[in-house]
């Protein structure tokens, strides 16, 4: 999806596209419209800021530094129009007149990154960041485009720099984050997010992303808390409502989900997965005629939705009439079998018909194809099935501890803490290694830390050594964080008492974890919303299954998505 470049630019966009300042013009009338032109700016009135830097320019005697900011500031200006091949044209005229301006190369690499030229947009960061070393908006801004380019590492690299050099940077701590989370480690995602909204309160695609880092640990309450932030500072998002839908559905409120996918459809009467989400919530609140009229419009907006086909399957199921589901879960297999609603859809049906095994092993694949698929993961509980097919390292046990490897992810296990996946993240390509089971005593008896290895991550002289933490409650049988030790030669400050855990990083950040207090509270169901149907169903062929959020199908949102969006 190619960004908005029509939209105003945020104060988040500034610290990616700059606009040079104001230095002189050689006429007064030049000068005059250069700085109307520079609140035509900053008010958000790009076409007319074009118009008047336009006029600028046509003084003849600008001596050529001006006139390179000046054409880089129009440059910006046709960048918020949505005309990136003219802003291209001002800023390639700039670096002909300046050819040692780091902002403008800067800027011209966000727009080729825009256009699908991340290559030549890394050329464009490389030259940025040689001619302005310290340039933070350069190093989170090529971050984005290697990440792009599918070089996550190196990405993490520049995005680290940047936080180095502005520790109060939301915007690269979002994206550092982002990439955490896209590579299954969603506590480092978790500690980046938590970092954004604590340096600015008012960054609201960060709420979003913890949001998401929520999701991923089963944390739903806390993630509708966030997804609700985000919503404040951006009322008319879709995808917004879209996800904290499904986290209500998780959350086992259906109520509440159809409130916001009904509002995802009057945001967007054409978006299919609104009235996709909004079937299923109807569905759980037992308005299945409602339920079939939202899948039939979705199937209007995009006849070949493998979702909405797999979604009307399952409600069938639910409605006890799961033969009327079988020529959609077909349809569904041909558009797209390999999509974990249709796997899902597919197992409902087979149990339905008396095939439990069958049915296991596609609950199995959906569980696969995504982790967060509630519904097929406690099918597997329901069947007794729920045996993942992990490895064990057996050289990496330590103690009682054992080490095993699942769908990408190590995560270590205790015959004491039975169904606890305790997990391993690591900054690196590595195996990680168990280094120390700390029990702690009183006054926070009950709580323990795994400490580990968990790779290298760059340092001041090179490649560090870096130990991570698990915090775990014993007596509640749940992880509470994942945060690091050491890094080199630098240790974390850990603090204890009795009520919380405050962590201090190596690079400042605070962060403190709740002890013994009275365990939240998840979104308790509100009683079933009946949107006028005269549906009475029961919801015995439903089994007891937890729905679990569907996890977002977007592609991967770089910093460059964010900022232009």
């Amino acid at each position: 999806m190619q960004p908005m470049l029509g939209k105003p630019l945020s104060a988040a966009l500034l610290a990616g596209i700059i606009v040079c300042s104001p230095v002189w013009a050689a006429g007064e009338t030049g000068e005059s419209r250069a700085k109307e032109a520079a609140i035509a700016m900053q008010r958000g009135l790009a076409e007319k800021a074009s118009l008047l830097y336009t006029e600028a320019l046509a003084d003849a005697g600008l001596p050529n530094i001006r006139r390179a900011a000046l054409l880089n500031d129009r440059g910006v200006a046709f960048a918020r129009l949505n005309q990136p091949r003219v802003a291209i044209d001002d800023f390639n005229r700039a670096v002909q007149l300046s050819p040692e301006t780091a902002s403008i190369y800067n800027n011209r690499g966000n727009v080729l990154l825009s256009i699908g030229f991340g290559r030549e947009a890394v050329k464009d960061f490389d030259r940025a960041l040689l001619l302005a070393p310290g340039y933070t908006a350069a190093y989170s801004n090529r971050a984005n485009a290697l990440a792009r380019l599918g070089e996550n590492d190196a990405a993490i690299r520049d995005f680290s720099q940047a936080i180095k050099l502005n520790p109060l940077n939301a915007t690269a701590l979002t994206g550092r984050g982002r990439l955490h989370l896209s590579q299954n480690r969603p506590h480092a995602a978790f500690r980046d997010f938590s970092r954004a909204v604590g340096s600015d309160a008012r960054f609201g695609p960060a709420y979003k992303a913890r949001a998401e880092a929520h999701l991923m640990l089963e944390r739903y309450a806390e993630a509708v808390e966030d997804l609700s932030r985000a919503v404040a500072f951006d009322p008319t998002n879709l995808d917004i409502y879209l996800t904290r839908g499904y986290a209500y559905l998780a959350a086992k409120n259906p109520a509440s989900a159809i409130k916001d996918f009904t509002r995802a459809a009057e945001i967007n009467t054409k978006s299919n997965a609104a009235f996709e989400g909004l079937a299923l919530a109807s569905a759980k609140a037992d308005a299945f005629d409602d339920a079939l009229n939202d899948i039939a419009k979705s199937l209007e907006i995009d006849p070949r939705s493998a979702q909405a086909y797999a979604y009307r399957a399952i409600i069938y199921k639910w409605m006890g009439q799961p033969d009327l589901g079988t020529r959609d879960v077909e349809r569904a297999v041909k558009i797209n079998a390999n999509l974990a609603e249709v796997l899902w859809a597919k197992a409902e049906l087979m149990e339905a018909s008396g095939q439990p095994q069958d049915a296991v092993a596609d609950y199995r694949k959906a569980v696969f194809e995504r982790p967060m698929l509630v519904d097929a993961a406690a099918a597997l509980d329901r069947l007794g099935a729920r045996e993942p097919n992990d490895v064990e390292i057996r050289e990496l046990g330590f103690e009682r501890w054992r080490v095993f490897q699942h769908a990408g992810r190590t995560y270590a296990s205790h015959p004491e803490l039975p169904k606890l996946s305790v997990p391993l993240e690591v900054m690196s390509d590595v195996i990680p290694r168990l280094l120390e089971w700390d029990t702690k005593k009183v006054p926070v008896k009950g709580y323990g830390v795994l400490r580990f290895a968990a790779g290298k991550a760059d340092g001041k002289d090179g490649p560090d050594d870096i130990e991570h933490g698990v915090v775990i409650d014993i007596q509640g049988r749940s992880i509470i964080a994942v945060e690091t030790v050491r890094h080199g030669q630098r240790a974390a400050q850990w603090t204890w008492d009795e009520e919380k855990l405050i962590v201090v990083s190596i690079d400042g950040f605070k962060e403190e974890y709740a002890l013994r207090s009275k365990p939240r509270e998840v979104a308790q169901p509100q009683q079933p919303v009946r949107r006028a149907s005269n549906s009475d169903a029961t919801r015995e062929n439903r089994g007891n299954s937890e729905r679990r959020p569907q996890k977002s199908q977007q592609p991967f949102k770089s910093l460059f998505d964010l900022l232009f969006n």
